[in-house]
């Protein structure tokens, strides 16, 4: 999930160097927190949110695979 997120995030943005994606896990599931540059920020979040909501879809049916609940913190 991790991988996946990362791979995403680094093929939108402007400045790949600045992508850093940091996993937890506990008893509720797992969550992602997707670091990105200020400047890249409208990039991941998109109009709406709608690239957003795209990831954090993705992540949640790859944890759907493996029964794990997920969820994708996105901070600058």
């Amino acid at each position: 999930m991790k991988e996946l997120v990362e791979l995403l995030a680094k093929a939108l943005v402007d400045n790949p160097e600045a992508v850093a994606v940091h996993t937890q896990e506990d008893d509720s599931g797992v969550t992602i927190e997707l670091r990105v540059a200020n400047e890249d920020m409208g990039k991941i979040i998109g109009k709406q949110g709608k690239i957003a909501r795209a990831i954090r879809t993705l992540a949640k049916a790859r944890g759907a695979k493996t029964g794990k609940r997920v969820s994708v913190e996105i901070q600058p």
